[in-house]
């Protein structure tokens, strides 16, 4: 199968250290829920390179993979609610690749890749190119436990390092992305950690990138609380930091959001705006609506780029 992971130095050698600190400690967290999705009789995503990651590393080592390994099962509010949020929103944007790539689609870029294996564990089409964009030390900390697993993806896989709040285009089009063919653009639990200006950029990038044909999935966190507590009371977070050292709190960008949405209306993009729950619903599995609940401020939205854009 073809096979390019950025041996030009677009994945750092060895084992990034940092993956263990801020938003990267995030990626493993999100690691374990899938770890411990793969596990149910009825489980939304496999990824059974997940656990393989969360046993990595050192300071997740001891969570679990499996769901026989979490205290209260469903009920437990970080591996089972939370967990299953994470499951959800997997295979909703698995379902966005997968969908795209059979309409012909034959690129992807996943925006904030963290670590996903979805260049390894989807059934691609024959031809796809699967760019994975995040910082160098994910991705050396990524590449050095699939290499030892002898992990080899269906798909050319093009993995590259880069701040997703500063410039990255350059180095895509150099990896053999083609601004000129459609594309299916992912950016799952990236942009709440974004601020603002970045955000804009962001949507503007893939915008200026997107050929006819081309589409975006992404989150967002619609709040309605003023910014300076919009992060800071939820029930969950309190819990997640306290079980696992995540301070979500302090990792969400609490400045005013920008209605990306409808940015991206006004340019013609075709967007519908989705919550979690709409999914729980559509697959029958999956967290319902709490009090004072965190997932009900997340949004997915799924933009598509007008007909000669």
């Amino acid at each position: 199968m073809a096979h390019a992971e950025g041996r030009d130095g677009s994945e750092a050698a060895g084992r990034g250290a940092d993956v263990d600190e801020g938003v990267g400690r995030t990626a493993l967290m999100v690691a374990a829920a899938r770890a411990v999705e793969a596990g149910r009789p009825d489980a939304l995503a496999r990824d059974t390179y997940a656990e393989h990651f969360v046993r990595a590393s050192a300071s997740s080592a001891d969570w679990p993979v499996h769901p026989d390994q979490v205290p209260g099962g469903d009920a437990d509010p970080l591996w089972g609610r939370l967990g299953r949020f994470f499951a959800l929103r997997t295979r909703v944007f698995d379902d966005f690749l997968l969908d795209r790539a059979a309409a012909g689609t034959r690129q992807a870029v996943i925006l904030g890749a963290g670590l996903d294996s979805r260049a390894y564990r989807l059934a691609w089409p024959p031809g796809c190119a699967v760019f994975e964009i995040d910082r160098a030390e994910v991705l050396a900390f990524k590449r050095t436990v699939l290499d030892a697993l002898g992990a080899v993806p269906p798909v050319q896989r093009h993995a590259l390092a880069a701040d997703m709040r500063q410039a990255w285009t350059e180095r895509l089009i150099a990896a053999g992305f083609d601004p000129e063919a459609p594309t299916s653009w992912v950016a799952e639990g990236l942009l709440p950690y974004l601020p603002p200006t970045a955000e804009r950029a962001l949507i503007d990038t893939v915008v200026a990138h997107s050929a006819a044909g081309s589409a975006l999935a992404y989150e967002v966190k619609h709040v309605e609380k003023p910014a300076a507590d919009a992060a800071a009371d939820y029930p969950l977070h309190t819990v997640v930091r306290e079980r696992i050292g995540v301070d979500l709190s302090a990792l969400f960008n609490r400045e005013p959001r920008p209605d990306s949405a409808a940015g991206l209306t006004a340019r013609g993009w075709t967007t519908t705006i989705r919550t979690p729950f709409d999914f729980t619903r559509q697959y029958g599995r999956g967290p319902l609506p709490q009090n004072n609940d965190t997932l009900a401020a997340n949004r997915w939205i799924f933009a598509s780029a007008p007909a000669g854009h």
